[in-house]
This record gives C-alpha cells, structure tokens and sequence, in this order.
C-alpha cells in the first residue's frame, strides 16, 4: 500500500508529542497568558487613552428591582430562594458603533446592586441565541479581522468563519422600537450548584414581559450583505432614539422583564459541546423556566450609566463561570472575561485623569463608532 506524500501529510503540533499532562499545563498556561495579555492590551491601548469600554460604549443605564418567582420550576438554589427581591441595575446598550439606527447586536447587563461595580451577581445578555465567537481562539481571530470602515465590518471574518456568520445574521437587530422588545441571550454556559449540592449547568435569557415581541428582527436576512450595518439611506430616525424612546417609556411606566433560566445536569460523559455556544440545548430535553421579574422605573444619568460596571466575577459560589483547558474551550470566552479587570481599572483611571467622555451627541455623523471620527 502506498504511504501518502509528505505535502498530503497534515502536520501534527508539536504540543501533541508532550505527554498528556505535560499538553493540559501547557494548554491552561496558553489560555492564561493569551487572557491576561489581551486585557492588557486593551488596558494599554484603548480603555487609558480612549476612555472606553472594549465593546458596548453606545448605552444607557437604569434601576428598579428583581423579584425571583414564588413557585420556581428550576433546581433550588439557596441564591434564588423564592420571593427574594434584589435591588437592581440594568445598562442597555449597542454592541459597536455609537448611532442607534445601525444594525447591530443589542444587550441588557444585570446587576443585582445599586452599586457601581460591587454585586453579589452580574449576569451580561446579547441579541442572538448564538454569538459571533466560540472559543478564545476564534475570538481573537474575530478582533484581529475586524477592519472597520463608516459602517462595513468583519467581512474577512465571515468569510473564513461561516459559524461567525451564523451568529451575526441571529444576533444583529435593525431598527428596534425599543430595548424593551427584544430577547437577549448569556449564550455562555455557567455553573449552577443546586441546594443538594448536584452540579448543573445553567443559561440564562431575558425576554419582555406580557409579548413575545423580539423587536428588529430581520425577517429576510441577507448574508452577503450581513457585514454592512450602516444606517440606511432614508432613514428617519435619530442617533440616539433608542436612548430617547427608553427614556420617555420609564418616564411613563416601570419596563418590565422576564429573566429565564435553562439548566442541565452535569454527567461524566458530557462532550466538549454541552459548552459550545453555537449549539443550542434541547428546549424539550432542557426547557426554560421563569427565574425572575425584573422592574426597571428609573433612568441613570450618563456620568452613572458610564461609571456602571459588570463583571462574571460577581457570583456567589453556587453559581460562576466554568473551569476551562485551553483556547479552544467553549468555557475559556468567560474565563478569558473574569481576567479582563485591568481594562475595567485602566478605564475608571482614564475618567479620573481625563475626565468623563462626552454624550453622544445628536449630529449627523453616523455610522461611526468612536467619538472623535
């Protein structure tokens, strides 16, 4: 029998010639540096001199309270006892470019505090049952092929990464009516410890309460045409008016949500895609389950909205982020956010020294994503 050539050969890492625990060292000291030196980047060269977030700059924060529900269907969690009612901070907020009328991913970030930063659970919601990225690997592959330009995007990414794709045509909205309609997802996939002590995993999603509304949903999604957000050319609407609309509806009446949880029974044999954030749970198997209400009735101003902060540290112990192995770990994406600190504290250092950034403003500058452009 003929041996393939040497040029059809695949080449095997040298990582793989190691012995096995020797390979698992290496791999967790891989994803320590690559997480530690991605925040210091970020520290260095975009939250100091910036004064910015990583992503989410465009935003608005609120308060109210968070009450669990009274009859939970899920495991008990002595965190989530039935009744319980959390004071609460909410920031809304667009993924990337700072004009409202953009399409682009939408978020609610949950903190069960009043506080800027201290809290007992943060838990951080996109747009999108899938997200962008799956791994540190594919994340930093996604920042490095980002390529902005007035509006067009990671055209070099979704072409390489069709799994990327996916998740921008599920996740992107275009013209919401309101951060109050639309469903927003962890993705992730996070510890949960029942009160027996028996280890589940848990996600979790906020939808509206009283509709299944998922506002700016695009019913016919182009996807060669998916890496353009840009504002469309007759559009009407205003750069803020996301901001505006939620403003005057809290002005009227609390917003209301549904936070869910849906959980699965750690086993032995569980492979590598229980954790992967483009496969989705069996609803059937794992269904969602009302966790809580949440109440939100005043508006933070924007000093307050951008001095708010969430971390995936902010857990107690029954709940938390995963461990993981390596890069290519669907659990490393949180792990690599619980060693972003430097960039949150780079960030609160640049408003002491530099003052705070500006509002956004209403002109017609649109389809940019810093402030200076």
């Amino acid at each position: 029998m003929n041996q393939p050539s040497s040029s059809n050969t695949a080449r095997v890492p040298h990582r793989y010639f190691l012995p096995l625990f020797m390979r698992t060292l290496l791999d967790k000291m891989i994803l320590y540096t690559l997480s530690k030196l991605f925040s210091w980047l970020i520290a260095l060269f975009l939250s100091l001199p910036f004064r910015q977030r990583m992503s989410h700059n465009n935003g608005i924060a609120a308060e109210g309270s968070l009450r669990i529900v009274d009859n939970p269907e899920f495991p008990p969690n002595d965190f989530f006892a039935p009744g319980t009612v959390f004071p609460l901070r909410i920031r809304h907020a667009s993924a990337s470019f700072l004009d409202d009328a953009t399409s682009n991913i939408r978020s609610i970030s949950i903190k069960l505090s009043h506080e800027r930063f201290k809290s007992p659970f943060d838990i951080e919601l996109n747009t999108g049952r899938y997200s962008l990225f799956w791994s540190v690997r594919s994340f930093i592959h996604f920042a490095n092929r980002r390529k902005e330009a007035w509006g067009v995007e990671y055209v070099r990414y979704v072409r390489q990464y069709p799994r990327g794709l996916d998740g921008a045509i599920d996740g992107l909205r275009r013209n919401p009516t309101s951060y109050r309609f639309m469903h927003y997802f962890s993705q992730t996939a996070y510890k949960y410890l029942d009160s027996t002590g028996i280890a589940h995993y848990a996600k979790y999603r906020v939808l509206p309460f009283g509709t299944d509304e998922d506002s700016g949903v695009d019913p016919e999604p182009c996807a060669w045409d998916i890496t353009s957000e840009r504002v469309l050319k007759n559009e009407t609407r205003g750069r803020n008016y996301l901001k505006y609309e939620y403003e005057d509806a809290l002005a009227k009446a609390p917003a209301k949500y549904r936070l869910q949880i849906q959980t699965r029974r750690m086993c032995d044999d569980d492979t590598p895609d229980v954790c992967n954030n483009m496969i989705l749970w069996d609803e059937t198997a794992y269904p969602w389950k009302d966790l809580a209400v949440l109440e939100v009735h005043k508006i933070l101003d924007w000093e307050e909205s951008t001095l708010t902060t969430f971390s995936v540290n902010n857990m107690p112990k029954t709940l938390g982020i995963l461990p993981a192995t390596s890069i290519y770990d669907g659990n490393s994406l949180n792990y690599m956010r619980a060693h972003s600190e430097i960039a949150r504290k780079a960030r609160l250092l640049s408003y002491k020294v530099f003052g705070m950034p500006p509002q956004i403003p209403d002109n017609d500058n649109r389809n940019v994503s810093n402030w200076g452009e």
